[in-house]
């Protein structure tokens, strides 16, 4: 048989206890059994008890070491001390007859022993963990124990006590010692019995443990009451039966010292019933056997013994107080109890009336309707939340006040759900409706049917009116444009994913025009974001107005919206639309009394069978964004695939050109700017230049694009500027007559924004040693397209440093002439394509106009692109003071146009230097 991991234990128990009845029956043959000599039976008695006290101590202490319940602890130390002290005063005696062949003295030593374990015992029991109690109840407990005590000590005196009394003694001192026996065993056996049956919180799990201690006790106290009264008539001896009492009990204790199952487990704090049949009844029988006792003293002795006398009446007195206090105590636990039934009946009418007004005074109206939805309550805030009153719907069905068929149908479907099962709870949303009044509501549906005070289905009705219109504004806030009013980029791309999703089908085809602003940057940088916002509304205006009601249009972000064309729009539509759109967007902003000029560049892509998302879809329009944009003029284009290449190839561009910046790819070429009168070189132009490792020289109309969109322009801009300072200050004092040599450095519009601009150009010349007037800084004439109070003050700035400011391809922007005035200018340079048209005839008048214009502004002029010696001359006829152009050099490195400078009164004019067609 196998037994289970529950029965292990138990039969463990069980194994030791029929192992301790071995131990004790054999030691019991060996002593009394007569088949050892007497003194052997003295040895084996003597030594079998040491034995056993010591090893019900140690045992003891171990368990104290090992509890862990905290509670018990205590008790298991005293037990331990309680045994081992007893084991010393037997071993002391075992000494005297087995090696001195000599009983001790009485008192002797071991008496000490044997006295110490009724104390330590009884604090060992008194230690254990007691029920909370009344003061009454723990005065009532006092004397319960004292009628228990006195009885014992009734009993005792007339079987023990009298008899050893009446003996004698050598002293006084033994005497009390000898009477010292019988009491404390008296009180071990009292407090063992009342502790046992008094109101304790053992756990059920410690019974077994305390009933075997308690047993043991008992049994050495009693063999402790014998031995007083042998060894007083002089009739005891060891080996005697007597010692069975002692030998038994500290087995007992051993046992119960076992980890006996669930002893030492943690109990949560537990308080027994009061009021239990054997506590109340223990003082009743311990006056009954006091006076069974007396009698029987009295029939055998014939008289009445003054201590017996004195001690009944003390019991008596005992009891009547003790009656007295009982029913003082009942009276109070009466009292107590009417006023615990009066707060809590008042407790139950405030939370009645509480209940009453918090439903009265809910933001939710409580309705109960039964089986058939007809109501057969309704709370007050009806007519604050519904608009009715309390009594204007009972009896009627709750579908009067629902909105449409719907939702009545809707509601029944619930109400019976809810009703299939009890305390089911069910919630829907409906509309209520009373009269032209339109609430939107929750209801919270409650089957309550089987609760007799109920009998029906709660419904928590709240109106959530107000949070369906916010619900209703979030979400059109999640899927609109805040600024412009018109659909955002989620919402585009909801409905260009639903559209692609339903390719196929009878919708037709899907285009996508995405959109980009021309120049909107520069505008929103330089007159402020407010300005940019009231541009961005109206050209969302101008679109819508372009668009027809089933195209979807979009702001997707910034300056850019996009156009969803579904249906079967053929490219001659697509084109025609984007050409309103385009043409719309070139009419004139008008801002604060001024016309701004912006331009739009449209990319337009199909849905076609390799476009798998409406992302790609949106992308590939953005593509062909991109290159309508590259055209120029605010064109469109179509998506092709080799665009996509276009874009990667861009992306590449972009990693290649971070890394050059970290690597030093990059290097400053010079162009001269000569004077058409003399020829002579009066200062250089630096020009960026870099040096791919696969790609070789990388034009700057390249690369500069990428470097201006990922913001890499401010530092490859500063390093230029300080690259160029540094080379034109080392030529101004190597070489001869090279003093006044001045050198250009091209500006972008993002450096200008640059709050700290003006300090950092400062630092580069101060670090560079070069004079201000040295430097020119080169811009386009974008800058002033609008008169920007940040711009001017950066430009003043600039000029206050003594640094010159030129405008680079003057004639090309969409700046008015007249704003000249309004910046501290002093170069302009007129682009090279009004230059060109020199030699075959054209532009010549518009050329003397901006000359004559510079002239009449007190600025220099400077003509870009020159390569032929005709447009030299033209140039010097129309008053240009200087010349720039592969006629006299193409851009070099430093180390080529160091030996250029180095050619003195050279004149470029007359002697060029490379080839007109070198245009590097």
């Amino acid at each position: 048989m196998h037994m289970t991991a529950s029965m292990r234990p138990l039969a463990s128990q069980h194994v030791a206890i029929l192992c301790a009845v071995g131990v004790v029956a054999l030691w019991c043959v060996g002593v009394f059994g007569g088949v050892l000599p007497t003194s052997t039976e003295q040895i084996v008695s003597n030594v079998g008890q040491v034995c056993a006290a010591y090893t019900a101590g140690i045992a003891a202490f171990v368990r104290y070491r090992l509890s862990v319940r905290r509670d018990l602890r205590r008790f298991w130390l005293l037990l331990s001390m309680a045994t081992l002290a007893w084991g010393s005063g037997q071993a002391s005696w075992s000494y005297a007859e087995i090696f001195r062949h000599d009983a001790l003295p009485f008192p002797s030593v071991a008496d000490i022993g044997f006295l110490a374990l009724p104390p330590l015992a009884v604090l060992a029991l008194l230690s254990l963990p007691v029920a909370a109690a009344t003061t009454a109840g723990r005065f009532r407990s006092v004397l319960d124990g004292l009628l228990v005590a006195a009885s014992t000590l009734l009993l005792g005196w007339v079987a023990v006590l009298r008899t050893v009394f009446d003996a004698g003694a050598d002293s006084v001192f033994a005497e009390a010692v000898a009477l010292a026996y019988p009491i404390g065993d008296v009180v071990v056996i009292t407090v063992v019995l009342y502790t046992s049956m008094s109101e304790r919180r053992l756990a059920a799990n410690f019974r077994a443990p305390y009933i075997l201690v308690g047993l043991g006790l008992i049994a050495i106290t009693v063999a402790d009451s014998g031995f007083a009264y042998l060894y007083a008539v002089g009739g005891y001896a060891t080996g005697e039966f007597l010692d069975v009492g002692w030998f038994a009990g500290f087995i007992a204790i051993l046992l119960g010292t076992l980890p006996w199952r669930g002893s030492d487990t943690p109990q949560p704090e537990r308080f027994p019933a009061t009021g239990a049949i054997t506590p109340m009844l223990l003082p009743y029988a311990a006056v009954g056997g006091a006076i069974v006792t007396s009698v029987i003293d009295l029939v055998h002795n014939g008289t009445v013994d003054p201590f017996v006398s004195w001690l009944r009446t003390a019991i008596v007195v005992l009891l009547v107080v003790r009656q007295v206090l009982t029913l003082l105590e009942n009276r109070s636990l009466t009292k107590h109890l009417e006023e615990r039934v009066a707060a809590r009946t008042a407790e139950l009418r405030s939370s009645r009336e509480r209940f009453a007004a918090l439903v009265a005074h809910s933001s939710d109206v409580i309705m109960v309707v039964d089986r058939n939805a007809t109501v057969t309550y309704q709370s007050d805030a009806s007519g604050r939340v519904l608009g009715l009153a309390p009594e204007a719907m009972i009896g009627r069905p709750v579908s009067t006040m629902i909105g449409d068929t719907t939702e009545i149908e809707a509601f029944l479907e619930a109400l019976e759900y809810t009703a299939a099962e009890p305390l089911r709870i069910h919630s829907l949303a409906s509309t209520w409706v009373r009269e032209a009044d339109r609430r939107s509501v929750e209801v919270t549906l409650t089957n309550l049917l089987d609760n007799p005070d109920v009998a029906g289905i709660v419904l928590n009705i709240r109106n959530v009116s107000d949070r369906k219109v916010l619900e209703e504004q979030l979400v059109h806030q999640a899927f609109h444009d805040a600024l412009t009013g018109m659909a955002n980029r989620a919402h585009f791309r909801d409905r260009l994913e639903r559209a692609v999703a339903e390719r196929g089908s009878s919708s037709g085809a899907v285009s996508v025009l995405f959109m980009d602003l021309d120049g909107f940057k520069t505008v929103n940088d330089t007159l402020g974001h407010g300005s940019g916002d009231l541009i961005l509304c109206e050209v969302a205006d101008r679109i819508a107005d372009r668009t027809g009601p089933n195209e979807t249009v979009a702001r997707i972000g910034g300056d850019e919206f996009a156009v969803l064309v579904e249906g079967s729009p053929d490219r001659g539509y697509l084109g025609a639309l984007a050409e309103r759109i385009t043409g719309t967007l070139r009419e004139p902003f008008s801002l604060d009394g001024r016309e701004i000029h912006l331009g739009g560049s449209i990319g337009i892509a199909d849905l076609t069978d390799d476009v798998v998302s409406g992302e790609q879809l949106l992308r590939n329009a953005d593509l062909a964004m991109y290159e309508a944009k590259s055209a120029g003029d605010g064109s469109y284009a179509f998506f092709v695939p080799a665009m996509h290449e276009v874009l990667v190839e861009r992306v590449r561009l972009e990693v290649d050109l971070r890394g050059a910046i970290e690597t030093d790819g990059f290097e400053v070429f010079y162009q001269p700017l000569v004077s058409l009168c003399s020829g002579e070189i009066t200062g250089v132009e630096a020009l960026l230049r870099w040096h791919h490792p696969t790609r070789g020289l990388v034009d700057p109309a390249q690369f500069i694009p990428a470097a201006e969109s990922t913001g890499l322009i401010r530092p490859l801009g500063m390093w230029v500027l300080w690259t160029a300072c540094q080379q034109a200050a080392h030529w101004q004092q190597g070489l001869a007559d090279r003093q006044d040599l001045r050198v250009n450095v091209n500006m972008s519009a993002k450096q200008l924004l640059q709050p700290d601009l003006v300090e950092r150009i400062a630092e580069v010349l101060r670090e560079t040693g070069l004079a201000a007037s040295s430097l020119v800084l080169e811009m386009t004439e974008g800058v002033l397209m609008v008169d920007s109070e940040a711009t001017l003050e950066t430009l003043t700035g600039i000029r206050e440093l003594g640094v010159r400011i030129a405008i680079d391809d003057f004639g090309t922007g969409y700046s008015s002439l007249s704003y000249l005035h309004h910046f501290p200018v002093d170069i302009l340079k007129i682009d090279r394509s009004f230059i060109k048209g020199l030699s075959a005839g054209r532009d010549a008048a518009l050329v003397r106009s901006i000359v004559s214009l510079a002239q009449s502004l007190g600025m220099e002029t400077v003509a870009e692109g020159i390569e032929r010696v005709q447009e030299v001359q033209l140039l010097r006829e129309l008053g240009c003071s200087t010349g720039q152009g592969y006629r006299f050099s193409p851009a070099v490195p430093a180390s080529a146009m160091s030996m250029i400078l180095s050619g003195r009164n050279r004149d470029l004019i007359s002697e060029p230097i490379g080839s007109s067609d070198d245009k590097r």
